[in-house]
Parts: C-alpha cells; sequence; structure tokens
C-alpha cells in the first residue's frame, strides 16, 4: 500500500477503536472524543483534561446537532487540524 492509503487505513482504524468503545461503531460519544482526543492528540490539545474545552470541540464538531461525532464530521476535523498544522510549518520554514 502506498503511504496515502496508509494513513487512510490508520485513520479509519483509530476512528473505529474509540467509536466501538461503546457498542456504536458509526460515531463518537463525547466520552470517546475525549478520550481519543487525550490519547491520540496529546501534544495538539494542550487543555484536552479540560472539561469546557472538550465540550466545545465537541459541540463544534458535532455537525448535525445529534450529540455524536460521525466520521465525516472526525474528518473535517482532522482534515482542519493537518491544514492548521501544515500552514504552520510553512511559515516556519523560511
Amino acid at each position: 500500500m502506498s503511504q496515502l492509503e496508509t494513513a487512510m487505513g490508520m485513520l479509519i482504524a483509530v476512528f473505529d477503536k474509540y467509536a466501538s468503545s461503546d457498542g456504536n461503531r458509526n460515531s463518537l460519544s463525547k466520552a470517546e472524543l475525549r478520550s481519543l482526543l487525550e490519547k491520540e492528540f496529546p501534544n495538539f490539545i494542550s487543555s484536552g483534561k479540560d472539561k469546557e474545552a472538550i465540550d466545545q470541540v465537541f459541540k463544534n464538531l458535532d455537525d448535525n446537532g445529534d450529540s455524536q461525532v460521525d466520521f465525516k464530521e472526525f474528518m473535517i476535523f482532522v482534515a482542519a487540524l493537518t491544514c492548521c498544522c501544515h500552514k504552520y510549518f510553512e511559515q516556519n520554514a523560511a
């Protein structure tokens, strides 16, 4: 598999790992999202253990208002975070 195919597979596997902890593999509950953020983004989410910060991230991600973060909503978050990181490294490379 190519690097990009491997990365895609890893994103799916990480989502499935956390989404399946409550039995619903199709979405992340707030507790599952908190666990994912704390374990998978420890360097990006500095206030990951702050309940208010987690609540705000969850609210922002739950685009359709169903109190769950589905895979599409999760991927939008990952893509936005990746774009921010790319822009940061681009600006600091000079």
